[in-house]
């Protein structure tokens, strides 16, 4: 790891997706240089576009699941699908995605003796028993059905990083990031928040599967980045894992009707069959991320929903 410097030289996985490149402009503006690694499976140029000219920032199109060679003093490991219609696409890839790209990033971080931050899930505690859900929850997780590849995976990456710290004695910091949404969000990814904006918008049935009563909480990507940003200057001793997420609860009801107000569409409500494995209930506790990282959330869903809307009206509908 290098000393030499103030600025850091800070890899970022994932870095062309909707929450890497946010930690990648964060990152920035704070005077480090930034590596930005992605195959663009689901990520997108058009995220990291601005920065292409940037002295700081470098761009590498690779896929984490093969090793990477490179000099760093931070690894943020943010790589991999994260909504359900892209990483049930390939659940094979999904998985490896998580596993193998967890041991390769390890791997470095050890050959390089440096800090990295994994980006896990609220989803390792599946269909919670807990709630709201805690970090010493095991969670209810089912290891065969359609979500597995995604909820195991990192569940499984999770295993590696503390096996890495406990043997290695490597500097570890897993985040548990529970649903998070804002500019950058891919419209067809599948994901509640910008199905709902895009159906609104262009005044389409908003279709909500089961009866709306299940509940997620929704925090601003702002608000997430602080955290994790937080959490990697965290001392060497506090490993997490940590929750970040917003503590307000919604239902899908409430949030439909929500972005139906706000857009002021004409839209109608649609319901459709639950999918398998789908969770109930969602929230975090984050007690610890207040008394740790001196963290909260600053954006309102209604504030957070406004600018998240804007965003989607100036850039329509983008692949």
């Amino acid at each position: 790891m290098r000393h030499y410097e103030t600025s850091k030289r800070v890899l970022v996985t994932g870095g062309a997706g909707f929450l890497g490149s946010h930690l990648v402009d964060r990152l920035i503006a704070q005077g480090h240089d930034v590596i930005c690694v992605d195959n663009l499976f689901t990520g997108t140029r058009r995220n990291i576009e601005h920065l292409l000219g940037n002295p700081r920032f470098e761009f590498i199109r690779h896929d984490v699941t093969f090793p990477l060679y490179l000099e760093v003093d931070e690894i943020y490991n943010l790589a991999c699908p994260a909504s359900p219609i892209h990483y049930q696409h390939d659940p094979v890839q999904t998985t490896k995605t998580s596993v193998h790209g967890a041991i390769n990033m390890l791997g470095l971080a050890k050959r390089l003796r440096c800090p990295i931050l994994q980006a896990s899930t609220s989803e390792v505690y599946g269909d919670p028993s807990v709630h709201p859900q805690v970090e010493s929850y095991w969670g209810n997780v089912n290891p065969i059905g359609p979500r597995s590849c995604y909820d195991e995976g990192k569940r499984c990456a999770e295993t590696l990083f503390f096996d890495y710290h406990r043997q290695h004695g490597l500097a570890i910091k897993v985040a548990r990031i529970f649903n998070t949404y804002g500019p950058r969000m891919h419209p067809n990814d599948g994901r509640v928040v910008s199905n709902f904006i895009v159906q609104a918008l262009n005044g389409e049935p908003i279709t909500i599967y089961g009866d709306g009563s299940q509940t997620r909480s929704f925090c601003y990507v702002d608000d997430m980045i602080d955290g994790l940003v937080a959490l990697m200057a965290t001392p060497a001793d506090f490993t997490g894992p940590v929750n970040l997420g917003n503590p307000d609860e919604f239902t899908i009801l409430e949030l439909a009707q929500k972005i139906i107000a706000i857009t002021g569409s004409k839209s109608t409500i649609e319901y459709r069959p639950l999918p398998g494995d789908d969770p109930r209930q969602r929230r975090p506790d984050v007690g610890l991320a207040r008394e740790r990282l001196g963290w909260g959330v600053t954006k309102d869903l209604d504030e957070g929903l406004r600018r998240t809307i804007k965003f989607f009206e100036v850039v329509g509908s983008w692949s």
